[in-house]
């Protein structure tokens, strides 16, 4: 559990870090909620995302025949390059056009994919040129305090008690990610999107994807490769019939949903693009907010419970007009 006082203090680098308050201060009644305090965030607060880090995925109409849209932010830099890579490299060259919601398991994953994709014979053909990664580039080396390259975000942790890493906290991108001091990985909370794969030495291509709707699954970090996550349209994925077969799978290829298309904002028309930006990790705004998912003071609440795992203070983020 973290503790409950945001500091702007790093024991590795500039930071984000959670750190311990005075136990005895007495709270105020009024104490804003953490909704509250992103709607008074100031707007040099928020950061743009660039459109070529969003991917739109279009689901097939619902019964009711309304829009299904989902958008993915992608991971940035330093990891899990290879993978985004092939992702961009998959929508650019619509290979993702005409797959499927394959498994959807309770309390665990939505995974979807090329429904023959096991099948040699029937496998719709990758594009050429896709990188091949190691079990290695699930982690990442943290950089020295001193980096100054894009390719080496900063990042600080605070003490945490955590079951799968001896320390968690935010990029100065805005990832929540876990350390041992010496590599640095991002972790599994809702909403996270990760790369399929079979047996080891394999590590997936990007071709089949999963996001996670259920209790963060942890142990799955530094085992699969975490490539973004779910900022609009996760209902359409969390709502979707549970599969019946082994791990979810969906037994009656009738239950699949197809998705239509996929595309990078950046390759769509201008008027077609979707534009967001996130909270930085890096202001007060966000260690404010970060201290009251910790510690709920608004009136609901009777006992702030002095903590908040990782997973359970999600970076905001919001659509914005375009220009």
């Amino acid at each position: 559990m973290i503790r409950s006082k945001i500091a702007l203090a790093a024991r590795l680098a500039p930071l984000v870090a959670l750190a311990s308050p005075a136990l005895s201060q007495e709270p105020p009644k009024s104490a804003p909620s953490p909704n509250e305090i992103v709607d008074a965030a100031p707007a040099s607060d928020w950061v743009k995302i660039a459109p070529r880090d969003l991917l739109v995925m279009t689901l097939a109409p619902a019964a009711d025949g309304s829009t299904r849209k989902v958008v993915i932010q992608l991971m940035p830099a330093p990891f899990s390059l290879g993978w985004v890579d092939n992702i961009r490299t998959l929508a650019r060259d619509h290979w993702y056009d005409g797959i499927a919601v394959v498994r959807v398991q309770d309390n665990y994953v939505v995974q979807w994919g090329d429904p023959n994709g096991e099948d040699p014979a029937k496998a719709k053909p990758l594009p050429k040129g896709l990188k091949v990664m190691s079990e290695g580039d699930y982690a990442s080396p943290v950089p020295p305090p001193s980096a100054k390259s894009p390719r080496a975000p900063a990042i600080g942790f605070a003490h945490v008690l955590d079951a799968y890493a001896p320390a968690t906290g935010f990029t100065l991108t805005g990832w929540p990610v876990g350390s041992d001091g010496k590599m640095w990985w991002p972790v599994h909370c809702y909403g996270m999107v990760g790369v399929g794969r079979n047996y080891s030495p394999d590590t997936g291509t990007g071709a089949e994807l999963y996001t996670v709707i259920g209790t963060p699954p942890r142990h799955l970090d530094r085992n699969i490769a975490l490539v973004g996550r779910v900022i609009e349209g996760m209902e359409f994925l969390s709502s979707l019939p549970r599969g019946h077969g082994p791990l979810g799978f969906y037994q009656d290829p009738a239950k699949r949903v197809p998705i239509l298309s996929v595309r990078l904002a950046s390759d769509l028309p201008a008027a077609e693009q979707p534009h967001y930006e996130y909270l930085s990790t890096e202001s007060q705004a966000f260690a404010k907010y970060a201290d009251a998912r910790a510690n709920r003071r608004d009136p609901f609440f009777i006992h702030p419970a002095g903590g908040a795992d990782i997973c359970n203070i999600p970076v905001p983020v919001r659509p914005v007009p375009a220009g």
